[in-house]
């Protein structure tokens, strides 16, 4: 269980986040059901051989596909034994097919079917069953406290994705990574609508990549993310309990004054640049 932010400003939690991580996901690695869960990963991955028998094991299954945040894909277990046997090389197989990088992660990670056709993976690396485990962690970690405030999973998302990219393609087959950049850069979210080679191009009038390789420009990036979708939640809050007191108020047949300051928040996100 990792520590509440919730009531916290998202630059706040984000502050209290780097200053406990560490010792948070300890406490995560001793509770009972994520022991439970690594120890069963530990005991039984080795023994597995194939797609179906990885999709078989529930609780391996469940695992790593937690490790590789596709807990809301678990329940798919026929798509994923496919998705693991398709053929990398091949243009048209499944896995090339989907957009989402998370299964192309998850497919090279296993390694059941290479451009040399089906394998027998060696999952008695000690190195290998670590770098799975740790991953498990930092992703629940992650979800956890994206559970309590999207702004702050968004930022820490970026934070883990972001030496993984070489170009905008990186970015949009990525979804958390294409909103953090829409936000960041003052982009509306339809611009996701258009074709991947369109946003693109817009991407790169708006921001160099290889300023990311820049420490100070990854904190400019996401100080530009969290001020500007902090104010967008702050205006979406106030909309929706400005509607509610008036939806109440018609119902009741009586009139409620309010008072509400937009001051703080009444800005447009082209304003943090100027």
């Amino acid at each position: 269980m990792v520590l509440s932010i919730s009531g916290l400003g998202s630059q706040l939690a984000l502050n209290l986040i780097d200053s406990t991580k560490d010792r948070q996901i300890e406490n995560m690695r001793n509770e009972a059901v994520h022991k439970r869960a690594e120890a069963d990963f530990r005991e039984r991955i080795g023994s597995i051989s194939s797609p179906e028998e990885f999709v078989k094991d529930y609780e391996v299954y469940s695992f790593v596909m937690r490790a590789f945040d596709l807990e809301d894909q678990i329940f798919g277990r026929g798509m994923m034994r496919k998705i693991l046997e398709s053929d990398p090389s091949d243009e048209t197989s499944l896995v090339n097919r989907l957009t989402d990088s998370r299964f192309g992660e998850i497919h090279g990670a296993l390694g059941f079917t290479t451009a040399s056709g089906p394998q027998t993976p060696n999952f008695d690396s000690a190195f290998w069953v670590q770098g799975i485990v740790d991953r498990y962690y930092e992703t629940v970690f992650v979800a956890e406290n994206d559970a309590q405030n999207e702004t702050v999973g968004t930022v820490l998302h970026f934070r883990e994705k972001v030496g993984e990219v070489d170009s905008w393609y990186d970015v949009l087959k990525d979804r958390d990574l294409t909103q953090f950049f829409q936000v960041a850069l003052g982009l509306p979210s339809e611009m996701s609508g258009l074709e991947v080679d369109m946003q693109k191009g817009i991407l790169e009038g708006k921001f160099d990549l290889a300023k990311l390789a820049d420490p100070a420009e990854l904190e400019r990036l996401e100080s530009r993310y969290v001020a500007i979708s902090d104010a967008l939640n702050a205006q979406t809050t106030v909309s929706s309990a400005a509607l509610s007191i008036l939806q109440n108020s018609s119902i009741s047949g009586q009139f409620v004054p309010i008072t509400i300051d937009f001051s703080a928040i009444n800005y447009a996100p082209s304003t943090l640049y100027r």
